[in-house]
């Protein structure tokens, strides 16, 4: 079930803040997708960007939460498609997988982010050695979290227009 996409209270605590926000933005991402047909979901409408579909960037969101929650926060091993060399984009790469499958996916992924941040201080920093941007605080990539996640929406919103006319934002 995604969140609401309601924005935080005025007077919030930071962490509800900060979390509310990133919440909004992944309902914005669902909203996005509604009653998409599997065709378009995977269809490309940029010339020379194939791989960006409304499916692709649900994918893409999903590993995005994986890496800098589970991965570079958190220190667990760096495993997932966005960690392959060959092919690039991997994460996006996703024909024949159904829309609703990715986007169940990408809410268990933002389950787990939130329960990360719930248990953390956002003064924590990052704890995998391999990674520079694991020295990073809690705080640091929640923010980082939204502007990616925002970003992706507004893509999402561009597509979604190309794709059968429906626009809208919040």
């Amino acid at each position: 079930m995604p969140p609401s996409r309601e924005r935080p209270p005025f007077t919030a605590d930071e962490r509800t803040q900060l979390v509310t926000w990133l919440d909004m933005q992944r309902a914005i991402i669902h909203w996005k997708c509604e009653g998409l047909s599997e065709q378009d979901a995977h269809r490309a409408v940029l010339p020379t960007s194939p791989l960006m579909t409304m499916a692709g960037v649900v994918s893409h969101l999903r590993w995005v939460e994986h890496t800098w929650f589970e991965v570079l926060f958190l220190g667990r091993p760096a495993e997932g498609p966005q960690f392959l060399d060959e092919p690039e984009d991997a994460e996006m790469r996703v024909d024949g997988i159904p829309l609703a499958q990715l986007l169940a996916e990408y809410d268990r992924q933002c389950a787990i982010s939130n329960e990360i941040v719930a248990a953390h201080s956002l003064d924590d920093v990052g704890r995998h050695p391999d990674f520079r941007s694991a020295a990073a605080s809690l705080r640091w990539m929640l923010i980082h979290m939204i502007e990616e996640t925002a970003r992706h929406a507004g893509h999402l919103d561009a597509i979604r227009e190309l794709l059968d006319g429906t626009k809208g934002y919040y």
